[in-house]
């Protein structure tokens, strides 16, 4: 993948409100890597967390992230970690090894799905993903701060009635939309598109565009083919990593009336993680419906 960001010293990036989060107020620091976590531990810890994310932004490619003084300083204090893994991240894996702290209670989504480099890493798109790290965040809460262990359980049982609203969705589209053909600038919507049971396009090309490396000309090829030949009935689209090559294949389809649907590895700011991506799976119901084009 373009994970091809150092673990650099740079100032004013704004890749993410960076702030001191630690528990002098009495609340637990948690730190997580990208904000679509962050936004589970806030789900699940109410007020007695202070979290920070540190991918925030849906207009920064998330693989040119360098990391800030700021991120150093808040990871040392952090109480609670949450990660991606699965390669998406090194630069984080990189930094706790860095910054160690006693007892503090770090979490990996690959670990926790047995996941490895090499797999997709865009794990929040899996449906199994969130419902296990919002129980890991529930058990570390309550071990940091037992006290209110009974709170941080209201608060998962809270939290995991709402991701189901994403399962249901999921189910309701795949009865309507199983076996029907799309393709994608990126694999990253791909988990979710596999649990519709929808049939993808081009993976080669997508797994070129994901790595930073040059699709053959032959890959290119077959995904202009499919787009003005209208062989697939949507065009997912990564819309926070692009390139004119992309951009290209999003005007053709355009051009040809095929639905594009635009998707974000990070979560736009004033909504929440399950609201994100309800959002984006009704777009792609829309264009496999064909109410857009």
């Amino acid at each position: 993948m373009r994970l091809v960001a150092a673990i650099a010293i740079a100032l004013g990036l704004g890749l993410g409100q960076v702030t001191a989060g630690h528990a002098a107020d009495g609340r637990i620091a948690v730190v997580a890597a990208e904000n679509a976590y962050g936004d589970i531990a806030r789900q699940v810890g109410g007020d007695r967390v202070a979290v920070t994310s540190i991918l925030s932004s849906p207009n920064q490619d998330p693989h040119l992230f360098e990391t800030a003084p700021g991120t150093v300083r808040t990871l040392s204090e952090a109480q609670v970690v949450v990660i991606n893994g699965a390669d998406y991240d090194p630069w984080m894996e990189k930094l706790l090894k860095t910054t160690p702290r006693a007892g503090r209670a770090e979490i990996t989504a690959a670990t926790l799905l047995g996941r490895k480099p090499g797999d997709n890493p865009h794990l929040w798109y899996d449906l199994a993903t969130m419902p296990k790290v919002a129980s890991a965040l529930a058990d570390a809460f309550s071990k940091t701060d037992p006290a209110h262990a009974n709170e941080y359980a209201a608060r998962l049982k809270t939290t995991l009635a709402g991701l189901a609203r994403i399962d249901a969705r999921v189910a309701q589209m795949k009865t309507k939309f199983a076996g029907q053909t799309v393709t994608a600038t990126e694999p990253v919507f791909g988990l979710l598109t596999g649990a519709i049971g929808l049939t993808m396009r081009n993976d080669r090309f997508q797994l070129a565009m994901m790595n930073d490396t040059e699709p053959s000309a032959r890959d290119v090829a077959a995904m202009e083919d499919d787009l003005r030949g209208r062989k697939v009935k949507a065009l997912i689209y990564n819309s926070q990593v692009t390139e004119k090559l992309t951009e290209r294949l999003r005007d053709i389809a355009m051009a040809a009336k095929v639905p594009v649907v635009g998707v974000t590895e990070t979560m736009p700011a004033g909504t929440n993680f399950q609201d994100w991506v309800l959002g984006e799976l009704d777009a792609l119901d829309k264009a496999l419906s064909g109410q857009n084009s």
